[in-house]
């Protein structure tokens, strides 16, 4: 079977950013990457600051207002709905925080889900865990094995958008329309949809959070939390600040002395990707990391898991036997970054877990030829 075509390399893409071009970075999933000119933006907010600390810090609630409405704009959200947070982890906890919840009821989340996103909810009440098969054909299975797993005590449940380490949407618009009908609050972690997904906030959950650090280009310590009208009066922030008579989102918004600069940065990656031609950089994040998962196919016969089309990660399950643990998966994650000088996410699962690649403006197609020929070495031995 001839292997596939390799996709273009996006003009100019390298140059926007400072990764050092001694490891290839097939991971921007994780931690994201910060293009030139929102560093170059962030800098100077810095620069304010530090100039004449007294102007920086009383003029910031409005500053920080503002740069969420010129976010809001480019996500389609109310900007009275939207309240940045430090990172979904903490849009999750402050959800958590916030909730009404009785002796007896409930909280569904899947085993798909981020850990402390997951160890939030675990606060509040006790997890009904739904085992979701990496195998699962479409996004209708995924819906219905979420569906069968509900009972009378069901409240909430907690839900990836896309999946970090399978690499797939679970919380569609139709899954969180049934949930609704059943009167279950539903709680979105959209941690990879902004700036991946063109529309991240049509499914219409109660509460979403997604962080902006990654596929929105943002500085890191950016996130926002969107919540839906009827639970904005209840929201609770996870420290009182002077802002607290405004309600949500200055209330949660308002840190004292904190690091602000990253949020009023955050717009400069959105219009950057806009300026970039957003459906042209996510088609061509996609066509990569199909086209590396294509190759670990090809080569080394890794099965491909079930993906979403458009996303820019690809996940494929490893050898039987391999990262099987978090140590394991962790052991090898690092022997990849040592050896071949290439960045992955390995997820581990019982009985053999997975690798992850991502696509980015900034990668090239051989990288992913050279993590090919380099793991099956790896794995052979």
């Amino acid at each position: 079977m001839p292997e596939p075509q390799s996709p273009s390399e996006f003009p100019g893409g390298r140059a926007l950013f400072r990764l050092s071009t001694e490891v290839s970075h097939l991971n921007h999933g994780s931690f994201g990457a910060v293009p030139l000119p929102v560093q170059e933006a962030q800098t100077a907010f810095r620069a304010e600051q530090d100039a004449d600390p007294d102007t920086f810090f009383i003029t910031a609630p409005d500053r920080v207002a503002a740069a969420r409405a010129r976010v809001a704009a480019h996500l389609g959200a109310d900007p009275e709905g939207l309240a940045f947070v430090a990172n979904a982890t903490e849009g999750a906890n402050i959800v958590m925080n916030s909730l009404a919840l009785a002796e007896g009821d409930e909280i569904l989340v899947t085993d798909h889900g981020y850990g402390t996103v997951s160890a939030a909810a675990a606060r509040r009440a006790p997890l009904r865990t739904v085992p979701l098969d990496p195998l699962l054909p479409d996004e209708d299975a995924v819906r219905e094995t979420v569906l069968a797993a509900l009972t009378p005590r069901t409240r909430v449940a907690v839900l990836d958008h896309i999946s970090s380490p399978t690499a797939r949407l679970v919380a569609g618009p139709r899954l969180l329309a049934e949930l609704a009908e059943r009167g279950v609050t539903t709680v979105v972690d959209g941690a990879h949809a902004p700036g991946m997904l063109p529309d991240p906030l049509a499914g219409g959950a109660d509460f979403w959070f997604g962080n902006l650090h990654k596929w929105a280009y943002a500085p890191p310590g950016t996130a926002v939390l969107a919540v839906a009208p009827a639970h904005r009066a209840a929201i609770r922030p996870l420290v009182p600040s002077w802002e607290d008579h405004h309600g949500f989102p200055r209330s949660v918004e308002w840190r004292a002395t904190d690091e602000y600069t990253s949020w009023l940065a955050a717009p400069e990656g959105l219009d950057l990707l806009e300026r970039l031609d957003a459906a042209k950089v996510r088609a061509h994040n996609a066509a990569l990391a199909a086209h590396g998962s294509a190759l670990l196919a090809e080569r080394l016969g890794l099965r491909p898991l079930p993906y979403t089309e458009g996303l820019a990660m690809r996940s494929l399950l490893l050898p039987a036997g391999t990262a099987g643990t978090v140590e394991e998966a962790r052991a090898l994650r690092e022997e990849i970054a040592a050896r071949l000088r290439i960045r992955v996410l390995i997820w581990p699962r019982e009985g053999g877990g997975g690798i992850r690649l991502c696509g980015q403006i900034y990668n090239r197609p051989e990288e992913y030829e050279r993590l090919a020929d380099g793991l099956g070495e790896l794995l052979g031995r």
